[in-house]
């Protein structure tokens, strides 16, 4: 078992004090290369320009508009970014960006990326450009068991406290553990939802309540 904050502001936001982890989440990430024409930016006409950044720009509105016409809680994130040559005076021929996804199934994870591929290389195609894909990282994902969740939220309940199942969209220790055998998990609230920053902060009676639904998890389970 382990015991953690949620690092989100969904428990904060709905005022409930316990989290009962579904698992913790695959990721996927991509290197993602868009090309265009590079060029001079002062006597290139615009109607005669492939320019990569703007083509790049097109594929990262793409991708968030797939990630968020599905139903789920699935994420996606363009989190780094670059144009080459990389000057003001130059028309971008080349940008690489990460795409990341992450969800609980792996399954769901290939599916939005297949989505994400179509639309970004009609993009390119209808402006005379490229686009690819480079796979670059993977994590896979690691259920919970149903048996433990079910001890968490008993546990929950003979203490008067409200649950939610949700799931970990960070990685965690128990993710490690998983191969090792069975995993279970406990969310407390995050203020506002803020983490890895100086902000973070979880109030003391939350804390409090996941440490006594933790003790009495594993009371039940060791019962079992």
């Amino acid at each position: 078992f382990e015991l953690h904050i949620e690092q989100g502001g969904v428990l904060d936001r709905r005022g409930i004090p316990i989290g009962v982890v579904e698992g913790i989440v695959g990721i996927r990430r991509w290197r993602v290369t868009v090309e265009g024409h590079q060029n001079h930016a002062g006597t290139t006409p615009m109607p005669d320009r492939t320019d990569a950044m703007v083509l790049a720009a097109r594929v990262v509105v793409a991708i968030d508009d797939v990630l968020r016409a599905r139903p789920g809680t699935h994420v996606g994130t363009v989190g780094q970014i670059e144009a080459f040559p990389g000057a003001a005076n130059v028309i971008a021929g080349r940008v690489v960006h990460t795409l990341e996804i992450r969800d609980l199934r792996m399954e769901t994870i290939d599916a939005l990326f297949a989505d994400v591929r179509a639309r970004a290389e009609a993009i390119a195609d209808g402006a005379g450009g490229r686009v690819s894909f480079e796979p670059y990282y993977v994590s896979y994902a690691a259920p919970t068991e149903e048996r433990l969740r079910r001890h968490v939220e008993a546990s929950a309940e003979a203490l008067g406290l409200e649950t939610l199942r949700l799931p970990s969209g960070a990685g965690h220790d128990a993710q490690s553990m998983a191969r090792l055998g069975p995993i279970g998990m406990i969310f407390v609230p995050s203020v506002d939802g803020i983490s890895h920053s100086p902000d973070e902060l979880t109030r003391d009676p939350h804390i409090v309540q996941g440490a006594n639904v933790l003790l009495g998890t594993v009371l039940a389970a060791d019962a079992d």
